[in-house]
């Protein structure tokens, strides 16, 4: 079991940036690929970003390529979204997701772990 705990949400302006983390803990020792998700009341959640197990390879959605950054550093288990110039339309609660495999993975089912979320909300 990996258990994986979301920090760093928040209300901030539009134009604004924020910083997502996301711990994991438990069986952290296999190769994990993580990502992340986003989910407004109402909606499917959907795919923001995800990393592969090194942090060699990335992939963003559309709606946040070139504003928002995945990264990982594995020594701490952590994996981190940078959000900038941030838009209202950003605004949701935020998931971490892991994976137990090598590739990146953009699809809610394709995900074994959640985190519980963490709310993000931009103001115009």
């Amino acid at each position: 079991q990996v258990q994986l705990e979301e920090s760093g949400g928040g209300l901030v302006q539009a134009g604004g940036s924020l910083s997502l983390s996301c711990a994991a803990s438990g069986r952290t020792r296999s190769a994990f690929a993580m990502g992340w998700f986003r989910q407004v009341p109402e909606k499917e959640r959907e795919f923001v970003a995800a990393i592969n197990w090194n942090g060699g390879t990335t992939f963003y959605a559309d709606s946040v390529k070139g504003r928002f950054t995945i990264s990982r550093d594995n020594a701490k288990n952590t994996v981190y979204l940078q959000m900038n110039s941030l838009k209202p339309e950003d605004t949701a609660v935020y998931y971490c997701s892991a994976k137990m495999g090598s590739y990146y993975y953009i699809r809610v089912y394709e995900y074994d772990y959640w985190g519980q979320g963490t709310q993000v909300t931009v103001s115009s």
